[in-house]
């Protein structure tokens, strides 16, 4: 067997494999004799067809499939032997069975792209901008909201009321306002008077005591199928019909109260056994608001970090087999797609290898406690985001330890961290061009 190099230009390559007979000849025979034992050919008992038989029946394929074994598997090896840093997949030109007919030695060629020479080096003569937000009222008044309302508490109230949440019995209702025959009788239903858009709907619960019943048109009391499915225990599919009169038989009321501003609250947020004062607290209010906004901060100047680095590195890229090599691996991308979304795609490609030669060069890596730490973190706020506020560390690690058991997702949290890595090493060897921005102009970066 013979693999040779050519180097068309420094960036694309094509690699040739030839194969000989003696490369193929024993593997094929094997798989011949293999295929006899098994072949199911009328007129002979399994395993005594002659093999002229087999051989005429099957051999082109096994052939095809042998080669291609072979060649894969050196190809792959010649890559890792001589350290090509290729970029995407080797790209086969074309070879099928009817071009093994009649010969001994095959040759297969692979087109390569190959990885570009640079040299990221960032110095204090370069700018990068960060943004420095400027807190306010609002955001402390919206900080002070979220605590009370995650170490909140229901009430038992006396009546409703606009924020109530009412429990108890529903009942289809028939043309003679009695329960429908075989109609719809959901126990502990469950119903949020906030959710009510129509006022004249809202109003029949108002002011109702436990006890009390009411007559209401559900399509008008709930607009969605989402939320009537939700308040009937039932699928979203299977409420598409569901309209008319319903009797709701109020068995608690009760309505959500964010905590007290008091020492027993204070100490809930931020923990400790010593008295707190309310002033002690805003101020640790103000210190968690300019940590959240640091983060804010240190997240932009990642976006910045990033575009910098790949507008003032320059090196060119393999264009042409990058898009071949895209179309052979999506198959729903047409070729007017890849032309329009290629520039995206080239800009994203650049910064992996600008942030994959950094980490080599200075030798940052994901460790698995970071990458666990960072699932932990991901997790917890998707926790956060349906109220789930009082999930525990371990019930956190084990859903984050289960995230990342799928290979894409721990990839994704892996290349979050090492981007990270990288732009805080960017950000120790550049100048930050500071600028102090309000929270809306801060936002505007991002449209």
């Amino acid at each position: 067997m013979n693999i040779a190099l050519e180097k068309t230009d420094s960036l694309n390559a094509v690699v040739s494999i030839t194969v000989e007979k003696s490369d193929y000849e024993q593997k094929v025979e094997e798989a011949l004799r293999k295929q006899r034992r098994n072949a199911q050919i009328r007129g002979f008992r399994p395993g005594m067809a002659p093999m002229g038989m087999i051989k005429k029946l099957y051999g082109k394929a096994i052939l095809f499939e042998e080669l291609n074994h072979i060649v894969s598997h050196k190809l792959m090896d010649y890559i890792k032997e001589e350290k090509l840093d290729i970029l995407g997949d080797p790209l086969p030109r074309e070879t099928g069975i009817d071009d093994l007919i009649g010969k001994d030695t095959f040759t297969f060629s692979f087109d390569l792209g190959l990885s570009p020479e640079f040299d990221p080096v960032f110095t204090k003569k370069h700018k990068i901008p960060y943004y420095v937000i400027t807190p306010d009222d609002k955001m402390r008044e919206g900080f002070l909201e979220n605590h009370r309302r995650r170490h909140g508490e229901f009430r038992v109230d006396e009546t409703v009321e606009p924020e109530s949440m009412i429990r108890g019995t529903v009942l289809a209702l028939g043309e003679t306002m009695e329960p429908a025959e075989n109609g719809i009788h959901v126990h502990d239903a469950s119903l949020l008077i906030s959710m009510i858009s129509d006022d004249s709907a809202k109003a029949l619960f108002l002011g109702k005591a436990a006890g009390d019943e009411v007559v209401f048109d559900i399509r008008k009391t709930l607009n969605r199928d989402s939320e009537i499915a939700s308040f009937l225990k039932m699928k979203k599919d299977e409420v598409a019909g569901i309209d008319g009169l319903f009797l709701f038989t109020i068995e608690s009321i009760s309505s959500f109260m964010p905590a007290a501003m008091n020492t027993s609250f204070f100490k809930k947020v931020y923990g400790g056994v010593d008295e707190i004062s309310e002033a002690d607290f805003m101020e640790r209010v103000d210190e968690e608001i300019r940590q959240n906004l640091l983060m804010e901060s240190d997240y932009r100047f990642g976006i910045d970090a990033i575009s910098f680095a790949v507008e003032k590195i320059e090196f060119d890229l393999p264009a042409e087999f990058l898009k071949r090599w895209l179309l052979s691996v999506n198959k729903n991308i047409t070729s007017e797609q890849l032309e329009k979304e290629f520039d995206g795609f080239r800009k994203d490609m650049k910064w992996q290898l600008i942030r994959n030669k950094i980490a080599r060069t200075n030798e940052l890596k994901v460790t698995e406690e970071e990458l666990i730490r960072e699932a932990m973190t991901v997790t917890r706020n998707q926790f956060n985001q349906y109220g789930l506020f009082y999930a525990t560390d371990e019930q956190i690690e084990s859903y984050a330890r289960e995230i990342l058991k799928k290979e894409d997702e721990a990839r994704r949290i892996a290349d979050r961290i090492l981007d990270t890595k990288v732009t805080d090493f960017i950000r120790s060897n550049v100048k930050l061009d500071e600028k102090k921005v309000t929270t809306e102009e801060f936002n505007k970066l991002f449209q």
